[in-house]
């Protein structure tokens, strides 16, 4: 992984993820969701088992299981009119919803395919680990062997999802992630410098501040959010977000013919749930995410990680 000096832990990254690790304490008293939407994480379980009950009497789950590991790299180039000069032709490498340790075979799959991919920046916009409760053990080697695949000019920037704990954030900025917990870093060209602002997890956990995100960031900057649910949507609209990268949804992971997904799990329109969206002046983009979470299957919703050019308009 291409960086400058190497990153390490800061020693304000505890105090950061306190509330995160005071809801993570209630947690273990019982499943209640503090953000957004708890719906999934009460009746995952149950889901979970039913779907599964399904596909097999049909015959389609190792099917579904097959096609979680049929990775898409998509590319999209995404024009602005107030874009700096210098970041035109910026690229950012976006992969979301990982759930690295949900699917066999998958972070081989993934290091082959970015390994190519010479970028300006990757993000990573949460959800990391495949259950929302247990270990993490089988994330971290899992998670370094991908991010020594990745090349990219000014490193690796990331935030935390709702299936990940706070001890994930501590891991991953010792293995070189420069993690944002509801606060921004500026990189790129030092005359037209790209910020890059990252809130904690909105859905369950509830520990967004955008505003204390924002404190640092110079007005007139191009800014990019990292969000881990696209249902922060028009708050980040109103604060002058140029571009809005996120994931959760997984783009259904199950789709229908002719119905769609059966569940999107956030509370924002439906258009805002996968692929390119515009709200206001702000434009965003929701991927359907590498990994799979509750069941490692996929239907009708291939995984991608995306390439995403800065344009001028």
């Amino acid at each position: 992984m291409e960086r400058g000096a190497k990153i390490t832990t800061r020693s304000d990254l505890e105090v950061r993820l306190a509330p995160r690790r005071a809801i993570e304490a209630k947690h273990h008293r019982g499943p209640k969701a503090y953000g957004r939407g708890d719906f999934m994480l009460a009746h995952d379980r149950v889901t979970g088992f039913v779907l599964r009950a399904v596909l097999w009497t049909a015959g389609l789950y190792q099917r579904g299981v097959a096609n979680a590991l049929r990775v898409e790299l998509r590319h999209l180039r995404v024009e602005f009119t107030d874009l700096p000069p210098t970041l035109s032709g910026f690229r950012i490498l976006h992969l979301a919803d990982l759930h690295i340790d949900g699917v066999d075979g998958l972070v081989e799959i993934l290091a082959e395919k970015i390994a190519g991919l010479p970028v300006d920046l990757c993000v990573l916009t949460g959800d990391y680990r495949f259950e929302v409760y247990g270990p993490s053990d089988r994330v971290y080697p899992r998670m370094r062997q991908l991010l020594s695949a990745i090349r990219a000019r000014y490193g690796v920037v990331g935030i935390l999802g709702n299936h990940d704990c706070a001890d994930i954030a501590v891991a991953l900025e010792n293995a070189g992630v420069r993690m944002l917990i509801n606060e921004a870093i500026a990189v790129g060209p030092e005359n037209a410098r790209l910020w890059i602002i990252g809130v904690d997890d909105a859905h369950y956990y509830g520990c967004d501040d955008l505003a204390q995100a924002l404190e640092a960031v110079p007005s007139n900057t191009f800014r990019l959010l990292l969000a881990h649910t696209p249902e922060m949507f028009d708050e980040a609209a109103k604060a002058g977000i140029d571009l809005y990268l996120t994931g959760h949804t997984h783009g259904g992971q199950i789709c229908l013919p002719w119905i769609g997904p059966l569940v999107m799990n956030a509370a924002c329109p439906r258009e805002y749930t996968r692929g390119h969206w515009r709200h206001g002046g702000m434009q965003g983009y929701t991927s359907t995410g590498a990994g799979s979470s509750m069941l490692p299957v996929r239907f009708g919703c291939p995984p991608e990680i995306a390439v995403i050019e800065l344009a001028q308009s």
